[in-house]
């Protein structure tokens, strides 16, 4: 009997992927790779070596959860090509799960009193911007994922009225720009993990919110940049 469901994050620079038990929802094991410019070549063999290492096969595998997006444009296609490869060879379900509400929820699971704060997860983009959100500790979305052009002014309703924590590859743009405000905490060296897309992903599960393993593309939240070769003289 199929009793496992397999997270895979790859919207970041770290390459993750992790089990967990379906009936008691207890973490069985994860695998990380931190290497720039590796989800390609490693995701699939951190997928073997975990199976492998806690004594699993695929054929334990009930359902495949992966990192909806926003992120690395190129992660989240590798990321959701191995999934959708994976439920269509064990025809198994997939789940999607919000990459910025799975790093909320990553952060209000070791916060002391969560529910005296909002969760701002931010995602580096380009220059000044960010992919964000705004969580409370249970989950509830205060701002749905957008991307952000940073200045003193961004979240200004928000941080009026709440202590915010911001955390991701993003946070560190806006420090400076709201350091006078003392309801704004900066957690560094949060990254995305599949363990939290696993914990979400239980609950998915149990309320069979699966997507079309056919039609399903990640949350880019924009389009690709792509520059255009200038014409030569």
């Amino acid at each position: 009997m199929s009793t496992l469901i397999l997270s895979l994050e790859t919207s970041s620079p770290v390459c993750s992927v992790a089990l967990h038990r379906l009936d008691t929802g207890k973490l069985v094991g994860q695998s990380e790779l931190r290497l720039e410019k590796s989800h390609s070549s490693h995701l699939s063999v951190l997928i073997n070596q975990l199976l492998e290492n806690t004594l699993h096969t695929l054929q334990d595998v009930a359902a495949v959860a992966v990192s909806d997006g926003p992120g690395s444009y190129t992660g989240l296609r590798i990321g959701a090509a191995a999934a959708k490869g994976l439920c269509y060879a064990l025809d198994i379900p997939l789940v999607a799960i919000s990459t910025l509400q799975s790093l909320a929820y990553q952060v209000a699971a070791v916060t002391a009193r969560p529910e005296q704060f909002l969760y701002c997860p931010m995602l580096d983009a380009r220059r000044m911007e960010v992919y964000a959100g705004v969580y409370r500790a249970e989950g509830t979305e205060i701002l749905a994922p957008a991307s952000l052009l940073l200045d003193e002014h961004t979240l200004a309703e928000q941080l009026a009225g709440h202590s915010l924590l911001f955390f991701g590859s993003g946070a560190a743009k806006f420090q400076p720009l709201v350091a006078e405000k003392a309801q704004a905490g900066f957690l560094p060296g949060i990254e995305p993990s599949a363990v939290a897309v696993g914990a979400l992903a239980l609950r998915a599960y149990e309320q069979q919110q699966f997507k079309d393993v056919a039609y399903y593309e990640p949350f880019y939240l924009k389009d690709v940049y792509t520059t255009t070769p200038k014409n030569k003289a």
